[in-house]
């Protein structure tokens, strides 16, 4: 268990604008609460599973003198707008105080690298556990539990959670699958021979065949710093991938909407928010986040490509789900 041996007192939650509950002073909290601070993205893949644990902590134990605090630090520029952070927040069900960490001060007091990350801060106001990444859910929830007993002794807690994904067990299998895939030119990797022509529109030839861990880029495209942006009507975007689930973060033009249609090969199955008319795949981008492409029942070897139906889409980055039940 990361229980730390030294004596690291956590700083104060400052600099950020809180959207909900907030602002909670850590020193006004000594002697009366534990506090987790989650440091997560909205888009990000691995922050939004863990929330389902988080959403529970917080109900099982804020009577108890649990804190809770999300600090979000955007991964891409559009992730700083607040009602952005605010409708995803309503979304997964978050109920308590959160801070937009726009400018990093929080994450850069916390020396934090990584999402989603977790600190827990006993009723002194010490750092006593962390946590990076997904996983470790019961091992985080004894942790609280005991950070709880030793403000109040006597506290009757539960059970820990039992896990809210068969993928979470004891035995669970997480393989090696294609890493996340950014589609900007400051950490993007393009399998176009031609490479990528930056900050101006240009017009792409994907030639295949395709190398897994590229993408490539089809008709006219905007390629800049962290995203792709389609300039007409059948820009494509496509890629060869070993995973469960892909995962594509995307954006719509500003106050508007745009289809995107999915092609996929083979047996994979279409993920969650591809809607079909007829035999045709349809995701609809009306908001900047993260959309399921592809939910296969384990992890596969396949392709997928993503073709915009009007300029105006950007895509910012492809994630990848690992883990499978035994």
């Amino acid at each position: 268990m990361p229980q730390l041996s030294e004596t690291i007192y956590a700083p104060e939650p400052e600099g950020g604008n809180w959207i909900q509950h907030g602002p909670v002073s850590l020193k006004a909290l000594r002697d009366k609460a534990v506090v987790l601070v989650d440091f997560w993205d909205y888009t990000c893949v691995n922050c939004i599973r863990t929330l389902p644990y988080v959403v529970a902590w917080n109900k099982r134990y804020k009577d108890s003198g649990l804190v809770v605090v999300g600090v979000h630090a955007p991964e891409f520029s559009f992730a700083r707008e607040g009602s952005h952070v605010a409708e995803a927040a309503a979304r997964f069900g978050l109920e308590y105080p959160i801070v937009l960490d726009n400018e990093y001060a929080i994450w850069r007091a916390y020396s934090n690298r990584f999402w989603p990350a977790k600190y827990l801060v006993d009723a002194k106001g010490r750092i006593r556990y962390y946590h990076f990444g997904e996983g470790a859910y019961q091992e985080t929830e004894v942790a609280i539990q005991g950070l709880l007993r030793e403000l109040n002794p006597s506290a009757s807690l539960p059970p820990p959670l039992e896990p809210v994904r068969d993928s979470d067990r004891p035995g669970a299998v997480c393989y090696r699958v294609t890493p996340e895939l950014y589609l900007g030119y400051a950490r993007g990797q393009f399998g176009n021979f031609e490479g990528v022509v930056r900050d101006r529109p240009h017009d792409y030839r994907d030639l295949g065949p395709h190398v897994e861990g590229m993408t490539y880029l089809a008709g006219r495209w905007l390629v800049e710093q962290e995203s792709a942006r389609s300039e007409a009507l059948g820009a494509a975007i496509s890629l060869r991938y070993t995973a469960k689930d892909v995962n594509l973060v995307m954006a719509p033009p500003a106050g508007a909407s745009v289809r995107a249609e999915i092609t996929l090969e083979g047996t994979q199955r279409a993920g969650e928010d591809v809607k079909f008319e007829g035999d045709r795949g349809f995701i609809t981008v009306d908001r900047p986040r993260m959309y399921n492409v592809v939910a296969n029942e384990s992890v596969v070897s396949g392709s997928v490509s993503i073709r915009a139906e009007a300029a105006g889409l950007a895509v910012y980055a492809f994630t990848f789900i690992s883990c499978v039940a035994s």
